[in-house]
Protein backbone atom coordinates (compact mmCIF):
# COMPACT_ATOMS: atom_id res chain seq x y z
CA UNK A 1 0.00 0.00 0.00
CA UNK A 2 1.29 3.56 -0.88
CA UNK A 3 0.04 5.86 1.88
CA UNK A 4 2.46 8.74 -0.43
CA UNK A 5 -0.03 8.63 -3.00
CA UNK A 6 -3.05 8.59 -1.20
CA UNK A 7 -5.77 11.00 -0.91
CA UNK A 8 -7.53 12.06 1.94
CA UNK A 9 -11.06 12.16 2.48
CA UNK A 10 -11.95 12.45 5.67
CA UNK A 11 -10.67 12.91 9.47
CA UNK A 12 -12.69 12.65 12.39
CA UNK A 13 -13.04 10.75 16.15
CA UNK A 14 -12.83 7.23 14.19
CA UNK A 15 -9.73 7.93 12.45
CA UNK A 16 -8.22 9.07 9.06
CA UNK A 17 -9.87 7.92 5.76
CA UNK A 18 -8.11 7.92 3.18
CA UNK A 19 -8.45 6.70 -0.36
CA UNK A 20 -5.04 4.58 -1.90
CA UNK A 21 -4.67 2.47 -4.94
CA UNK A 22 -3.83 -0.85 -5.23
CA UNK A 23 -1.17 -1.88 -7.77
CA UNK A 24 -2.22 -5.72 -7.71
CA UNK A 25 -5.74 -5.00 -8.64
CA UNK A 26 -6.85 -4.45 -12.01
CA UNK A 27 -10.32 -2.53 -13.38
CA UNK A 28 -12.66 -0.26 -11.06
CA UNK A 29 -11.37 -1.98 -7.68
CA UNK A 30 -7.95 -0.28 -8.00
CA UNK A 31 -9.05 2.42 -5.72
CA UNK A 32 -9.70 1.76 -2.42
CA UNK A 33 -10.48 3.73 0.81
CA UNK A 34 -9.31 2.95 3.82
CA UNK A 35 -9.93 4.14 7.53
CA UNK A 36 -6.99 3.80 10.20
CA UNK A 37 -6.63 5.43 14.02
CA UNK A 38 -4.18 8.79 13.82
CA UNK A 39 -1.49 7.23 15.42
CA UNK A 40 -0.97 4.71 12.71
CA UNK A 41 -1.74 6.51 9.59
CA UNK A 42 0.93 9.13 10.82
CA UNK A 43 3.07 5.77 11.13
CA UNK A 44 2.51 4.27 7.56
CA UNK A 45 3.14 7.95 6.60
CA UNK A 46 6.43 9.06 8.06
CA UNK A 47 7.75 5.36 6.70
CA UNK A 48 7.89 7.01 3.25
CA UNK A 49 9.72 10.35 5.22
CA UNK A 50 13.84 10.03 4.74
CA UNK A 51 16.09 11.78 7.30
CA UNK A 52 17.55 14.90 7.30
CA UNK A 53 20.64 14.90 4.76
CA UNK A 54 19.48 11.42 3.28
CA UNK A 55 18.99 11.08 -0.45
CA UNK A 56 16.42 8.47 -1.91
CA UNK A 57 17.57 6.62 -4.51
CA UNK A 58 16.16 3.97 -6.72
CA UNK A 59 17.84 1.13 -8.57
CA UNK A 60 16.40 -0.29 -12.11
CA UNK A 61 17.27 -2.47 -14.87
CA UNK A 62 20.53 -5.00 -14.56
CA UNK A 63 20.75 -3.72 -11.22
CA UNK A 64 16.93 -3.99 -9.91
CA UNK A 65 17.15 -6.08 -6.73
CA UNK A 66 14.91 -9.22 -8.61
CA UNK A 67 17.41 -11.28 -10.69
CA UNK A 68 20.41 -9.10 -10.39
CA UNK A 69 23.24 -11.76 -9.79
CA UNK A 70 21.78 -13.89 -12.79
CA UNK A 71 21.58 -10.46 -14.63
CA UNK A 72 25.21 -9.64 -13.83
CA UNK A 73 26.40 -13.36 -14.68
CA UNK A 74 24.59 -13.00 -18.22
CA UNK A 75 26.53 -9.70 -18.67
CA UNK A 76 29.95 -11.07 -17.81
CA UNK A 77 29.42 -14.01 -19.64
CA UNK A 78 29.13 -11.99 -23.10
CA UNK A 79 31.77 -9.21 -22.15
CA UNK A 80 33.55 -12.48 -21.32
CA UNK A 81 35.04 -10.60 -17.65
CA UNK A 82 35.56 -12.03 -15.13
CA UNK A 83 34.38 -11.70 -11.95
CA UNK A 84 36.03 -10.32 -8.77
CA UNK A 85 37.15 -12.22 -5.87
CA UNK A 86 34.93 -10.51 -3.45
CA UNK A 87 31.86 -11.18 -5.90
CA UNK A 88 32.89 -14.91 -5.93
CA UNK A 89 32.51 -14.88 -1.74
CA UNK A 90 29.38 -13.85 -2.54
CA UNK A 91 30.12 -9.74 -1.89
CA UNK A 92 32.30 -10.76 1.44
CA UNK A 93 35.73 -9.04 1.99
CA UNK A 94 38.41 -10.84 3.31
CA UNK A 95 39.10 -12.77 6.42
CA UNK A 96 41.62 -9.57 7.82
CA UNK A 97 38.00 -7.03 7.31
CA UNK A 98 35.71 -9.72 8.25
CA UNK A 99 37.72 -10.09 11.91
CA UNK A 100 38.26 -5.97 11.99
CA UNK A 101 35.89 -3.94 13.73
CA UNK A 102 34.03 -0.96 11.68
CA UNK A 103 35.05 2.76 13.31
CA UNK A 104 31.80 3.88 12.16
CA UNK A 105 28.37 2.19 13.20
CA UNK A 106 24.67 2.92 12.35
CA UNK A 107 23.15 4.09 15.26
CA UNK A 108 19.75 2.69 13.62
CA UNK A 109 20.78 -0.74 12.24
CA UNK A 110 24.21 -1.09 13.24
CA UNK A 111 25.54 -1.57 10.48
CA UNK A 112 29.24 -0.37 9.46
CA UNK A 113 29.21 2.77 8.01
CA UNK A 114 31.51 3.66 4.87
CA UNK A 115 33.97 6.74 4.90
CA UNK A 116 33.56 8.38 1.48
CA UNK A 117 34.51 11.95 2.09
CA UNK A 118 36.49 13.61 4.22
CA UNK A 119 36.08 17.40 4.44
CA UNK A 120 39.01 19.29 6.30
CA UNK A 121 38.46 22.51 8.22
CA UNK A 122 38.59 25.93 7.14
CA UNK A 123 40.46 28.70 9.60
CA UNK A 124 38.41 29.99 11.50
CA UNK A 125 37.74 33.68 10.67
CA UNK A 126 39.58 35.84 12.54
CA UNK A 127 37.95 39.11 13.89
CA UNK A 128 40.47 42.47 14.39
CA UNK A 129 42.50 42.75 16.98
CA UNK A 130 41.29 43.99 20.18
CA UNK A 131 41.92 47.63 20.65
CA UNK A 132 42.54 48.72 24.11
CA UNK A 133 40.83 52.43 25.04
CA UNK A 134 43.67 54.77 25.68
CA UNK A 135 43.09 56.59 28.64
Amino acid sequence: MAIANSRLIALDERGVTFRWKDYRAKGKTRHKTMTLTTDEFIRRFLLHVLPSGFHRIRHYGLLANCGRREQLAQVRKLLQVMPTDSELNGGDTDAVGQSAQPTFTCPDCGAAMIIVEILARKQPIRAPPWQRGTA
